[in-house]
């Protein structure tokens, strides 16, 4: 059964080979995306307990990726949210995951580590 996942990113071509990648890797199908923040909490919401993942990018076009990890920090278990950025600084991390973030990942550095943990949640 895929993964079905949330993809949080503002970068068109970013989102694009993330997608494949992801379908590719990690048996994941992204059910929908978000560019914003707003747009973000409405389809996790909209989506309530179908998602499995959502993939947070923190600069988006509108609001932050730390506003959409506050918005749905009580989530069922089942539920996960990585963070993946291009700015992954000690406090960044620590913002992340104080947040309830279950990964933050460098997204020129770490995406091997990336799809490891996303491969993890559809075991």
């Amino acid at each position: 059964m895929p993964l079905h996942t949330i993809l949080i990113e503002d970068s068109e071509t970013i989102r694009e080979n993330l997608i494949s990648t992801l379908a590719e890797l990690a048996d994941a199908q992204v059910i929908a995306v978000a560019e914003g923040a707003t747009e973000a909490i409405e389809a996790l919401d909209r989506y309530g307990e179908q998602w499995d993942l959502a993939i947070v990018d923190l600069f988006l076009k509108e609001g932050s990726g730390l506003n959409v990890l506050r918005a749905v920090q009580s989530r069922s278990p089942h539920q996960h949210m990585l963070v993946l950025t291009n700015y992954p600084t000690a406090e960044i991390r620590r913002r992340c995951l104080a947040l309830g973030a279950d990964g933050v990942f460098d997204k020129s550095a770490e995406l091997e580590a990336f799809f490891d943990r996303c491969r993890s949640y559809g075991a």
